[in-house]
């Protein structure tokens, strides 16, 4: 019986340390998803490299990699140590598909974009041919008919209290820094509801109450967003998921998500600057409407876990102190800052690199930790001491029980503002050794 190793690679930290945790909260669905699309004579094994070792004297005859972002230099790693001991070697995720002629240095194949298509074909040209093909793109019409993933090959590992649900793929928007609007170029697709329904009754069957609904912008359709909430009412699970904030212009709707179970969405604030977000073509996040949108979904009882970009072209010294005020009277839960990051592939990248702007191409440092650009209204350096200095305010102690603990939003989920504050102790654990605070 030929066997796949399929590693899902941790990422290193400045230090060159590989990251551990004791438990990964949310972990993905990808490889339980092709662990079911492998053919019955295939046995797959799944390693989850944040919370498992990695044995490089496998049995495995092709060993698959999957990394995000940063990752990839570890993935890379990984791929040479396997490939030193003869082994065939194939990657997948955003990264390796943003920039294939990068990862086919390090492998031997590339999937490129989704798998459904992809991941079959690359099984049966192992067994015909004992090899594989350099690079596989066969992009997929829909999302129709996924096969359940085989759930029980997470829940045996060191994993939170939620399973993860995939409900569409890809953004009708197509801000120039995104990865997602680079593969997906303004395209979502959606699945049945029938068969996502199915999938949260198996997560519930195997003991669990709470899901991930995965999903790059469940708001696209907000009549499918609709129909799903409905759906899932009666059953009486809770879910987080992420969405823009477009969410909170429709009351109805944003009312019925959170009856639904909702209690987290992930929300891309992006930065308070206007002219910032014009130029990364977001016209359509308006920052006037912050403190109105996030005060509508406290209000609908839904935690906030915001991300924000430093590094925009409306960006100055004095933008970023007030972006101190703004989180501060907001009082945002959960919170992470990166630098605005030309990913490579992106239009943002091609628009960088025409202009001159990039400092340089070294892309492991691309990590979003560091400035690799050069901004408009503030030099790199003073936009490197106000990321610590902004990180150094919200991830203070003070900082961080006026965010949670303090927040009025706690007399009504205490469970989730303590497990917000729990969170914010773990995101200043890194920050205090100048790493980014990392999703748990």
């Amino acid at each position: 019986m030929p066997k796949v190793l399929l590693i899902q690679s941790s990422q290193y930290l400045s230090t060159g340390n590989v990251v551990r945790q004791k438990k990964l909260y949310l972990p993905g669905l990808v490889f339980p998803l092709l662990a079911a699309m492998a053919p019955g004579n295939w046995e797959v094994e799944i390693k989850l490299e944040v919370i498992e070792e990695i044995s490089f004297d496998t049995d495995a005859d092709i060993i698959g990699i999957g990394a995000m972002g940063h990752a990839i230099f570890r993935a890379f790693d990984l791929a040479g140590e396997f490939r030193k001991r003869g082994k065939i070697v194939f990657m997948g995720g955003y990264m390796a598909s943003m920039v294939p002629e990068l990862a086919l240095k390090f492998v031997d194949s590339i999937v490129i974009g989704d798998a459904e298509i992809s991941f079959p074909l690359l099984l049966s040209d192992f067994e015909k041919h004992g090899r594989l093909q350099p690079v596989y793109n066969n992009p997929v019409g829909d999302l129709n008919n996924l096969p359940l993933p085989r759930y029980e090959m997470l829940a045996e590992k060191r994993i939170g209290d939620m399973l993860p649900v995939q409900a569409g793929r890809g953004c009708n928007h197509t801000c120039s820094f995104c990865s997602i609007a680079c593969l997906y170029k303004g395209r979502h697709m959606a699945r049945p509801v029938d068969e996502v329904i199915r999938d949260i009754e198996k997560i519930k069957s195997l003991g669990y109450h709470k899901f991930y609904m995965i999903d790059d912008n469940i708001v696209s359709n907000p009549a499918y967003l609709e129909e799903l909430c409905r759906r899932i009412l009666p059953m009486k699970m809770k879910w987080s998921s992420q969405c823009t904030m477009n969410l909170a212009r429709n009351e109805s709707l944003l009312k019925l998500v959170a009856r639904s179970g909702c209690e987290i969405l992930s929300l891309g604030l992006e930065s308070i600057s206007q002219e910032g977000l014009d130029k990364l073509n977001k016209k359509w996040l308006r920052t006037d409407d912050h403190q109105k949108l996030m005060a509508a979904f406290n209000k609908a009882g839904i935690m906030i876990s915001a991300e924000m970009i430093i590094g925009t072209d409306g960006d100055t010294t004095e933008s970023l102190q007030a972006t101190w005020d703004f989180i501060r009277k907001c009082k945002i839960p959960l919170l992470r800052i990166y630098f605005l990051t030309p990913v490579p592939a992106t239009r943002l990248y091609l628009e960088y690199k025409a202009a001159g702007r990039l400092i340089h191409e070294n892309f492991d440092h691309y990590t979003a930790s560091e400035c690799v650009h050069y901004p408009e209204q503030i030099t790199p350096e003073n936009l490197t001491l106000m990321y610590h200095w902004l990180n150094g305010k919200i991830f203070s102690l003070g900082g961080i029980v006026c965010r949670t603990l303090l927040n009025r939003q706690i007399l009504k989920h205490p469970v989730n503002y303590i497990f917000a504050f729990a969170v914010n102790l773990h995101y200043r654990s890194y920050v205090k050794k100048g790493e980014t605070p990392l999703i748990v």
